[in-house]
């Protein structure tokens, strides 16, 4: 074994680390002697021993399953978390779908119903650097369990709450934000310890699929149990139920597999929250790729609570009849099924097109292949959504196409985004990217857009009274910021194409290392790969690189037996 003690930080001295060798200390950049002088890549030693890795060879990342978990677990895991991320987007837009029979039941104007889903997404928002924290370091499965208990609860009680204390509803839609946090951070990365490249590709395009399928039910199931059993309150007592279910399933079924086990890197510890914030913010990929999806979610935030009720507004004025309550609810029940049949159908085409692109393309745009069909979804998104908001006055059916469109190019990139990340933050740091990412895009997305949305939509209109025609014609208008919102993300994912071959090599050469190290062993007691006192400070600190040294053989399933 090794003289030196795990875990690896910036005050190792590579004296330590060589035991007994002798090192020469006038060699120029502290490089290891020759008999120990590696390179990743091809074993050579180039310029001054340091490897940029946008000119080393592709660094090999094991494509085995973590040994503990078999093939057909993994699948069944992925099974169970697409369920409960169903259960998760149902629970979240059941709200939309009722909007129109929650409006009159606690007199709410349009500022106040956007707050309903802006308070939602804030406390999911502020409670999600909290889980992602606690998911890379403790038991995820017992979070989520945890997490799923707790919203399913407060969803149920939200459903008891008289007409009089809106207020109380208001701060209980909110708390289901605290018990969503838990599950959205944490169930990513699970997939992302269970498969590699192509694969893991292809599952969480399978797992994001949930996000515009369980959004559109969640508008069907709302509005339809709303109708067939008279009241609105129902429509939130369905996902508790279903709640029970999914921890049944997550506690039976589920087995969380050790951090960074499919691409072997194992032995990355975890460091400082505040060394892991650095690195992120450090990371232009990721920060890029944030920016875009911020975007994203605004748009689709916006659209999500807003889009029924345009469409619905936009019908009375074409009509130019007056309809009685009874009438008015069957339009609105009608909307928003419609709405969510076409949600479920966007989501369907545009999450499955979306991956498989980005992984045909990457054969020839290597890594660059994700940010590029994220950019053209949003561009190309825009000129449909825009020209749906304009002729809504006129062409009910053409309208409802063109929002198909437009929302199936916006959901080509659900699954990418979360590939990019998974791709460019090392094991030991992802839940907290993904807590911060979901921080950023809601804080500047759909935390936001729906309440600026409701509240252009009123300043416009003014005092004029609540006719449809004017309610129509104030968030027209209002809605039209969606198509320019579109566009600037069009542009960070473009940005993001600059550095995301960078950022991932560099990535994969940190878990490379660490299975260099973890598999030393007692004839060659110094681990085999080309880290002077530079590199080991860079990789240790910054990039989080504290790894273990073994001398057991195959510390690591599918780690290279010899230095590659």
């Amino acid at each position: 074994m090794s003289g030196l003690e795990p875990p690896f930080d910036d005050t190792v001295v590579l004296q330590d680390m060589i035991g007994e060798q002798s090192y020469d200390e006038d060699v120029p950049n502290g490089i290891f002697p020759d008999d120990t002088e590696k390179i990743i890549s091809d074993g050579r030693l180039e310029g001054n021993g340091r490897e940029d890795p946008d000119d080393s060879v592709e660094v090999k990342i094991p494509s085995e399953r973590p040994h503990n978990i078999t093939k057909a677990r993994s699948y069944v895991i992925v099974a169970v978390l697409l369920f409960i991320n169903l259960l998760n987007y149902m629970d979240r837009f059941t709200i939309a779908g009722v909007l129109t029979k929650i409006r009159p039941y606690y007199q709410l104007d349009d500022q106040l119903s956007g707050l309903l889903q802006t308070v939602f997404i804030v406390s999911y928002m502020l409670l999600s650097p909290l889980f992602g924290y606690l998911g890379d370091r403790y038991n995820r499965k017992i979070i989520m369990v945890a997490g799923i208990c707790f919203w399913s609860g407060i969803t149920l009680a939200s459903s008891f709450v008289p007409a009089n204390m809106f207020g109380l509803f208001l701060f209980l839609r909110g708390c289901v934000g605290i018990g969503e946090a838990s599950y959205s951070t944490i169930a990513p990365t699970l997939i992302a310890d269970l498969f590699v490249k192509d694969m893991r590709t292809k599952m969480l395009a399978i797992f994001y699929f949930a996000i515009p399928i369980g959004s559109g039910l969640g508008y069907i199931v709302g509005s339809e149990i709303a109708t067939a059993l008279g009241n609105w309150k129902w429509a939130l007592r369905v996902t508790p139920v279903l709640g029970v279910i999914c921890v049944i399933l997550i506690s039976t079924l589920v087995k969380e597999p050790p951090r960074g086990q499919a691409e072997g890197g194992t032995h990355l510890h975890s460091t400082s929250y505040l060394d892991d914030l650095k690195y992120l913010l450090k990371n232009k990929s990721f920060v890029w790729s944030t920016l875009g999806f911020t975007s994203v979610a605004f748009v689709t935030g916006a659209l999500a609570l807003w889009a029924p009720t345009y469409v619905y507004n936009s019908i009375l004025v074409q009509d130019q009849v007056d309809r009685t309550p009874k009438q008015k609810d069957d339009l609105s029940s009608s909307v928003s099924l419609t709405f969510g049949i076409i949600t479920c159908l966007a989501g369907f085409f545009g999450v499955g097109i979306g991956a498989e692109s980005a992984r045909r393309l990457r054969s020839k745009f290597d890594a660059r292949a994700d940010p590029f069909v994220c950019a053209f979804g949003l561009l190309s998104c825009m000129p449909f959504l825009y020209v749906a908001i304009v002729v809504s006055q006129y062409n009910t059916i053409v309208t409802w196409v063109l929002i198909f469109l437009g929302e199936t190019l916006l959901c080509l990139n659900w699954s990418i985004v979360a590939d990019i990340l998974l791709g460019v933050v090392i094991p030991t740091r992802r839940s907290t990217a993904e807590a911060v990412q979901i921080v950023m895009s809601h804080l500047l997305g759909d935390a936001g857009s729906p309440y600026l949305i409701g509240l252009m939509s009123d300043k416009i209109r003014g005092n004029e009274p609540k006719y449809p025609q004017y309610e129509y014609f104030a968030l027209q208008y209002a809605l039209y910021i969606t198509a320019f919102v579109a566009v600037l993300g069009g542009g960070a994912f473009l940005a993001t194409a600059i550095y995301i071959v960078y950022d991932k090599k560099k990535t994969d050469k940190i878990i490379h290392e660490a299975i260099q190290l973890s598999n030393s062993s007692p004839t060659n007691p110094i681990p085999t790969i080309s880290l002077s006192m530079r590199d080991l400070q860079a990789n240790g600190k910054e990039n989080g690189l504290q790894a273990e040294v073994s001398t057991e053989e195959d510390t690591v399933p599918g780690a290279p037996a010899e230095p590659i």
